[in-house]
């Protein structure tokens, strides 16, 4: 048997972890201009906050299609690892990501099956750790979604979206730690030669 930490994306996984963090910090800094113009509207506050908001746009985008990348990567290692188990295919997997309420909860089921495929040593902390970083995402979108309709500019609310967005990108960086690790260390069955 042979390691499968050579196919294991290592470079990818960090590349992804550090723009999902700087994702989240420029989401923090973009919700306290938005919310500065919104309580103060000057030219100079819509400059800052169209500014910073394009600058996370921009992270965000760059954090989505490295975390994708990274997820079609580690599905290709789960299926080798494991052929029979039951792993989406590349396309379903993105795409449902873009599926409006199908995107609130299959992507989960999707790293939960990439993950378990990936190593046999995958446990029940691996899937709460999934669904604490699950949760915390989609309690932002909603709550981000609801606060700008109902109460923009509400401080308490800020807070409250900002901390979830950062618990949600810390966790994912977890949750994308932890499933390169386990699939690094998972052992694969040599290719056997064609003749």
């Amino acid at each position: 048997m042979t390691s499968a930490a050579g196919t294991t994306p290592r470079f990818l996984a960090r590349s992804a972890q550090a723009l999902i963090a700087a994702a989240a910090v420029a989401d923090v800094f973009r919700a306290v201009a938005v919310r500065d113009h919104y309580l103060h509207p000057t030219a100079a506050s819509l400059h800052r906050s169209g500014l910073i908001s394009l600058v996370f746009v921009y992270l965000m985008t760059l954090a989505t299609v490295l975390f994708l990348v990274w997820l079609a990567r580690s599905r290709r290692n789960a299926r080798e690892l494991s052929p029979e188990a039951p792993v989406p295919s590349t396309g379903w997997m993105v795409g449902a990501w873009f599926v409006p309420v199908a995107n609130l909860f299959v992507p989960r089921r999707f790293v939960l099956d990439i993950g378990r495929a990936g190593s046999a040593s995958w446990e029940k902390r691996e899937t709460t750790l999934v669904n604490l970083w699950w949760a915390a995402w989609v309690a932002h979108v909603l709550l981000l979604t609801a606060v700008s309709r109902v109460a923009p500019g509400s401080l308490p609310c800020l807070v409250l979206t900002e901390a979830l967005m950062l618990a949600a990108a810390v966790l994912a960086a977890l949750v994308i730690e932890r499933v390169t690790a386990l699939q690094g260390a998972a052992p694969t069955v040599p290719a056997t030669p064609q003749t």
